[in-house]
């Protein structure tokens, strides 16, 4: 609003104000309707459905087009990819004649402490992936891979095992260097005190990093953002589309789940104190995973804003990617969660997306020579 509203801000203001507060809210969280396409230990596929027309639910269009597979990352809710009705990038796919499905890990109970990464890169997700293709039918084939923060890299890890079928991978806000995370740079030399027995005793203890814990850390990354709420919601009453997308992101922040506690060791031993995916290669049960080994296209986009996952710390993964076919390197406006499901996404990582789907949904030669490193505005 202006400093000095005018009328009509005023009662745009006034209107949102009372359906806040008398009617429930402003934004449409319905989810996307969806079919269960395969079920076990910590996975559930689902398939996206277009919304009932004369009560009738349809799935995506086939076009020939592989079907995706949206990879979320541990600890947070599948909703990231359909945070809300206007805003959902599983809605977009399917709006694009696209067959999005995605993989829910549902939630995590102190029994699962003992789960490790590798329960989800050498299970949960190529089994996930399997299902898809099943699923997809003719016109299948082979999955394109879309995955968001830890789901990004989990998703880079699964294709460097090799699992099968995977036509292409995307990720978004996926960091690979952790000295390039301003905020966590002050942390490792606490990270590292007694050898990092503090932090270990911690975790096994309450059985890894409880909903509650993280729901706290996604909100010290956005700290600034967190303090200012108050002022930008005022100033911003008449906006009704800004004032939902705060509503949805709300909602999604209180679903956060919690991460098994060896899985949350291995992200604070390897990822956290000795930045072992900067290298590209990372020890996951009884083998050696690589990113030189992915043979496959790779997208990899950055938020402008993300202080979880800056830019640098997100493009370092073309450094490692030494026999992919193409990597494309991309940014767009938006926080962690902004830049995969803001409002400005819908003109600028979706249509990036949009544009990397289409120009890999067939198989791509594999070329000799110098690979071709592409940046996107």
């Amino acid at each position: 609003m202006d400093l000095v509203p005018t009328p009509e801000q005023l009662g745009m203001a006034a209107a949102n104000v009372f359906d806040r507060i008398m009617r429930g809210g402003l934004a449409d969280l319905r989810p996307l309707p969806t079919a269960i396409v395969d079920e076990g230990p910590q996975r559930t596929v689902r398939r996206y459905l277009q919304p009932a027309v004369g009560g009738t639910l349809r799935a995506g269009a086939d076009g020939g087009a592989p079907p995706i597979l949206l990879v979320p990352p541990l600890a947070a809710p599948a909703s990231c990819f359909d945070l809300r009705r206007g805003c959902s990038l599983a809605e977009h796919l399917l709006a694009s004649g696209r067959r999005p499905y995605v993989v829910d890990y549902g939630p995590i109970a102190y029994g699962d402490r003992n789960l490790g990464l590798e329960h989800w890169v050498d299970q949960v997700i190529p089994r996930a992936i399997e299902a898809v293709a099943a699923d997809a039918g003719s016109g299948g084939g082979e999955v394109q891979l879309v995955g968001w923060c830890l789901g990004g890299i989990m998703a880079l890890l699964v294709t460097a095992g090799g699992a099968q079928p995977i036509r292409s991978v995307a990720v978004v806000a996926s960091p690979f260097d952790v000295t390039q995370v301003p905020m966590v740079a002050p942390l490792r030399p606490l990270a590292n005190v007694a050898g990092g027995g503090v932090g270990t005793l911690a975790y096994k203890l309450l059985g890894g990093a409880p909903a509650p814990l993280v729901k706290r850390m996604y909100r010290l990354a956005g700290f600034d953002k967190y303090v200012m709420k108050p002022f930008t919601l005022a100033t911003n009453l008449d906006d009704r589309d800004f004032l939902a997308q705060v509503e949805a992101v709300d909602a999604f922040m209180s679903n956060m789940l919690a991460y098994p506690g060896r899985t949350f060791g291995q992200i604070y031993h390897r990822f956290l104190r000795r930045n072992d995916l900067a290298d590209g290669r990372i020890a996951l049960g009884e083998r050696t995973l690589d990113l030189a080994s992915v043979r496959v296209p790779v997208l990899s986009i950055a938020g402008e804003g993300d202080g979880i996952a800056p830019r640098k710390a997100v493009h370092h993964v073309a450094e490692l990617l030494s026999n992919a076919p193409e990597v494309r390197l991309a940014s767009a406006p938006g926080g962690h969660l902004g830049v995969l499901t803001g409002r400005a996404a819908r003109r600028t990582t979706w249509l990036q997306l949009d544009d990397f789907l289409a120009a890999t949904a067939q198989p791509v030669r594999r070329r000799r020579g110098r690979r071709h490193l592409r940046a996107v505005a």
